[in-house]
């Protein structure tokens, strides 16, 4: 009985959210349709990094650190952190290479993404232009769409 309960309950959060229709794009890691409260809340300080970049668990514990949310108190209403909580879940990342949670549950500190920017010299990272790892749309032109193929990536100076 669980198992039938789980996908309408997970159905009807969703609906509740705003999010009644959901289509991927064309990165698998960021649902077409982005949750309104996520990018207004976490956007407006980041790059609204596509829940397919963590696992369900490291989302679950950034949402219930949000007021230490890496050196910042981000905190929200609980019932805003609820709906972006719910999302991030229905998104999270299951494949292989984000199956385990990184360090700290940093996205940068994961290992698909030390392997993917291992050619990046370190002085790039420290550019005013860049600032750090964890601005990701620094040189990824879409990264606010999911999109992080070498197509749509430029490093600035």
């Amino acid at each position: 009985m669980m198992k039938k309960l789980a996908p309408i309950t997970l159905g009807a959060c969703l609906w509740a959210c705003g999010m009644s229709a959901l289509v991927w794009a064309d990165s698998p890691l960021m649902p077409a349709q982005v949750l309104p409260l996520y990018k207004q809340e976490c956007a407006a300080c980041h790059t609204p990094y596509p829940p397919g970049m963590l696992p369900a668990a490291s989302w679950q514990r950034v949402m219930n650190g949000l007021e230490r949310h890496y050196g910042v108190d981000a905190s929200l209403e609980p019932v805003q952190v609820q709906q972006i909580s719910v999302w991030l879940k229905a998104y999270a990342g299951t494949s292989k290479r984000v199956r385990e949670a990184p360090e700290q549950d940093r996205i940068t500190r994961s290992a698909w993404f030390v392997r993917e920017h291992r050619d990046i010299e370190s002085a790039v990272w420290k550019r005013a232009s860049v600032k750090s790892a964890a601005q990701c749309s620094a040189c990824h032109t879409q990264a606010d769409q999911g999109r992080f193929d070498e197509q749509h990536l430029r490093i600035p100076r």
